[in-house]
């Protein structure tokens, strides 16, 4: 049951946002008493964190799969954001930004998470980019890794950003045409070009 809870609150938060789901709109989908959610969750919050936690585990299992692959690392980058795309929904309804607003804990407990799986695979993405002449070899991997994490996270500021404007398979693809452009040879901008063209 707890799982099913699990499933269905992240399917809601997704959708509908993090502050505006109640835990009786919760009980209602699932066709269960708000009881039965208080018997594996104390309130709210201790869902929220939950639910964050699990979508962090699945994300971060799409990522070793990916990296499994063996992918050239322009193409391992963008396979990675379609998956965590499809994952958060094409996240429709800001879930990091409403996470940062209205759970401010959890959303800073989840970043720091965050930094330390997108540190190790960024880092491994980049070395191999320079070894495979798709990134110029003198860049900074420690430099270009944290900046990398920044941005990535910077583009989902809605203040900055607003959904109205872009959307946020947009955006990333935007990002990553930036990041990439920054560092890539002239074989690593072909392959560039060849994933961009596959949107």
């Amino acid at each position: 049951m707890r799982n099913k809870i699990l499933e269905k609150s992240n399917d809601l938060f997704l959708n509908l946002g993090f502050k505006s789901v109640t835990m009786d709109e919760i009980a209602s989908n699932l066709g269960v008493s708000k009881k039965t959610i208080y018997k594996y969750f104390k309130n709210k919050t201790a869902l929220v964190t939950a639910v964050t936690e699990y979508m962090f585990a699945i994300i971060c299992n799409g990522i070793n799969d990916i990296c499994k692959k063996n992918l050239n690392p322009i193409e391992e980058i963008f396979s990675i954001k379609r998956m965590v795309m499809k994952h958060l929904k094409d996240e429709k309804s800001s879930p990091q930004y409403q996470l940062q607003k209205y759970y401010p804990k959890i959303y800073a407990s989840l970043k720091q998470k965050q930094f330390q799986v997108m540190q190790e695979t960024i880092k491994d993405n980049l070395k191999r980019g320079v070894e495979l002449d798709l990134f110029r070899k003198e860049i900074n991997i420690d430099f270009i890794s944290r900046i990398y994490f920044y941005g990535i996270n910077g583009i989902k500021d809605q203040e900055v950003f607003p959904i109205t404007y872009f959307s946020m398979n947009e955006l990333t693809n935007h990002y990553l045409e930036y990041h990439i452009r920054g560092i890539a040879t002239e074989k690593g901008v072909q392959e560039l070009k060849k994933q961009l063209n596959q949107k």
